[in-house]
């Protein structure tokens, strides 16, 4: 399982490890059948709506002490097309395409894609006359 949080403590459990940190974002994969990580799903377990029992996210992390990651579009669009430039210029997809490599969609087209859903969120926050 992998959570993706803001913030994150100097210290996890054992059965939590941070991924990578991109963007102002960690990455963090938990072992969810680590016996410890089990037993702190079972006291957080509550129940969620009248008879389905669960863990809300919110108390995991709050236990975890992180601080998820709840960016708005516009701030994903932002950061998806970074991530998209990085690939385009690191040389393991230069490599990749350089031995044949041919997708049927490419990384220009990735980031047409995010570049109109850009134009339709500018769209829709203009008044309406």
């Amino acid at each position: 399982m992998k959570l993706y949080a803001k913030t994150i403590p100097h210290t996890l459990p054992d059965w939590a490890t941070t991924v990578t940190k991109c963007a102002d974002l960690f990455e963090v994969e938990i072992n969810d059948e680590h016996p410890n990580f089990q037993s702190l799903l079972e006291e957080l377990e509550t129940e969620i709506e009248p008879g389905i029992m669960g863990v809300k996210a919110e108390d995991l992390c709050s236990r975890l002490g992180i601080e998820m990651s709840n960016p708005n579009l516009c701030q994903l669009i932002e950061q998806a097309q970074t991530l998209i430039s990085l690939i385009a210029t690191h040389p393991g997809y230069k490599q990749l395409l350089n031995e044949g490599y041919q997708p049927d969609l490419n990384i220009a087209d990735a980031q047409t894609a995010l570049t109109y859903l850009e134009w339709e969120l500018e769209r829709n926050r203009e008044p309406s006359n």
